[in-house]
C-alpha cells in the first residue's frame, strides 16, 4: 500500500471510532508549538500545586506521522488510567473508570476515592515526613486498539494535550471551544515495505 493510502486509510478509521468528529494531520511547525506548549504547561497544574509529566504527548511527537482527532461525549478513553499521581517516586493516586473496581477500593481503608480518582492512603507522605515536592501529574502514553490492526503502522501511541495544546489544535482547525469537546493525538511510524 502506498503511503498516501495508508494515511488516508488511517484517517478514515478514526474518523470511524465513536465520538470522533474531525482530524488533522500535525505539521512539523505544529508539533514544535506543540512541544512549547506542553513545556509551558508542566508548571500549570494542580491549580499551581503540582506539576505535569505529559509523557503521552513526549512519545507521540517523537512519532513519524501526528494526527490529532476531536471528540464528543460519546468518545470511549483509552483503558486507564489516564492520569497518575506520583510523589517521591511512588504512586499515590490514579483514575479508574471501572465500576466494580472502585467499588472494591472504597471498601479500602488504605484508599480514598472522589468521584473517579483513588489516591492511595499508605503512599501519601505524613506532614512532618514530607519535603516539600511537589505531587507530579502524570499523562501516561495509551493504546489505541483501533489502528493496531493496521499492518503497515508500528510504534502507535495515543495522548491526551493539556489545555493550552487543546486550544491550539482547536484554533488550526478553525473550530471553537464546545462543551462537551475533547482533543487526542496520536502518532505512529510507517513500517518501511519489505523487500523481495
Amino acid at each position: 500500500m502506498e503511503c498516501q493510502d495508508i494515511i488516508q486509510d488511517v484517517l478514515c478509521r478514526i474518523k470511524a471510532m465513536k465520538g470522533v468528529e474531525d482530524t488533522y494531520i500535525l505539521s512539523e511547525e505544529d508539533k514544535q508549538k506543540i512541544l512549547e506548549l506542553e513545556k509551558k504547561a508542566e508548571g500549570a497544574v494542580l491549580m499551581g500545586m503540582g506539576v505535569g509529566d505529559n509523557q503521552g504527548i513526549k512519545e507521540v511527537l517523537n512519532r513519524q506521522l501526528i494526527i490529532a482527532f476531536t471528540t464528543n461525549m460519546d468518545y470511549v478513553w483509552p483503558e486507564g488510567p489516564n492520569v497518575v499521581l506520583m510523589q517521591y517516586g511512588e504512586k499515590i493516586g490514579e483514575d479508574v473508570y471501572d465500576p466494580a473496581k472502585l467499588e472494591e477500593c472504597k471498601k479500602c481503608k488504605d484508599m480514598l476515592v472522589m468521584g473517579n480518582f483513588v489516591i492511595y492512603r499508605s503512599a501519601v507522605p505524613k506532614p512532618a515526613e514530607a519535603k516539600k515536592e511537589p505531587i507530579t501529574v502524570v499523562l501516561p502514553p495509551q493504546k489505541c486498539k483501533d489502528l493496531e490492526c493496521v499492518n503497515e503502522l508500528t510504534n502507535i501511541v495515543l495522548a491526551s494535550p493539556s489545555t493550552p495544546s487543546d486550544e491550539y489544535i482547536r484554533s488550526v482547525m478553525g473550530l471553537k471551544p464546545a462543551v462537551g469537546m475533547g482533543t487526542f493525538i496520536i502518532g505512529f511510524d510507517l513500517c518501511e515495505p519489505k523487500q523481495d
